[in-house]
């Protein structure tokens, strides 16, 4: 065994040496790491801001994790405003703000109204979806109601019934070729029949200013007669059968109904899961409950 452990001077300097360089090594090592300032260390919450953040935190750990999908918050309901890690007050606000039939239109109003904290409203607004009028002028907003079916007046053309123009007759305005005018006539065959003009934004590719073109030609004049579909009682097949709603969707509205019971107003759709709350008012004109 002795022979294991004689060393010369030379070898003796050389593990002095190594065993300094590990010690060296090391110690540079955790004087990096203790001198460098974590992100968190100097951050100092004060205790309205924790106790929001310890209720969310809570609300991650007691609640089964799902996908987050875009929501309107002007239809937070007060269960899902307790799962975002708003406190009861701040969901008060918004309540008490929606009963004088007022909308938020932004984030800005929404945390106006609610009061949360800068750093909650960093966490909630990119998934916040409102409706496409929401920051549109005024102008673009208030269409014509009234059609003019008889002959020109003053130089003016005369309205003709966007439910029977044919795809010739939609290619002779500005912007609209061959394939639009045929995806527009594919689109209102699924739909039955356009029921208000703003239907004509929703064709594929069809740009805005050339859909206000052509509604200064076209209009629903007759809308068809639709029969809704019962929300409470129809199958997802029956519900997927509308062209806004995908089968996945409509699934999800039948789970929700059967957990949750009966719908009492269209509004709870805002709380099923990847349901398209941007075209709730298209949407609306072929639902009942």
């Amino acid at each position: 065994m002795k022979s294991h452990f004689r060393y010369s001077k030379q070898q003796r300097s050389g593990i002095f040496f190594l065993l300094l360089l590990i010690v060296l090594v090391q110690g540079i090592f955790f004087f990096l790491l203790w001198s460098t300032p974590s992100n968190g260390s100097s951050f100092k919450l004060d205790e309205e801001s924790q106790n929001k953040m310890d209720s969310l935190k809570m609300a991650v750990s007691t609640t089964p994790r799902e996908k987050q999908y875009p929501f309107n918050p002007n239809f937070i309901t007060d269960y899902k405003g307790y799962l975002l890690g708003m406190s009861p007050e701040e969901i008060d606000r918004l309540s008490v703000f929606r009963k004088k039939d007022k909308y938020v239109n932004s984030a800005a109003e929404f945390q106006k109204v609610t009061g949360i904290s800068d750093s909650l409203l960093n966490a909630l607004s990119p998934w916040f979806k409102f409706p496409e009028w929401v920051g549109k002028p005024k102008d673009a907003l208030q269409k014509v109601t009234s059609f003019k079916t008889e002959g020109n007046i003053s130089g003016k053309r005369s309205i003709r019934d966007l439910n029977a123009v044919s795809a010739e007759d939609l290619q002779t305005v500005s912007g609209i070729g061959e394939v639009l005018s045929q995806r527009i006539i594919k689109f209102r065959d699924r739909l039955g029949g356009f029921l208000v003009n703003e239907q004509l934004y929703d064709v594929y590719g069809l740009e805005p200013l050339v859909a206000e073109r052509a509604l200064a030609r076209f209009q629903v004049v007759q809308p068809p007669a639709v029969k809704k579909i019962n929300i409470n009682t129809a199958s997802a097949e029956e519900i997927a059968s509308l062209i806004y709603i995908k089968y996945s969707a409509a699934k999800n509205i039948v789970a929700y109904r059967q957990k949750n019971g009966k719908f009492k107003s269209l509004d709870e759709l805002f709380n099923v899961s990847e349901f398209p709350v941007n075209k709730i008012e298209r949407i609306a004109l072929y639902l009942s409950y």
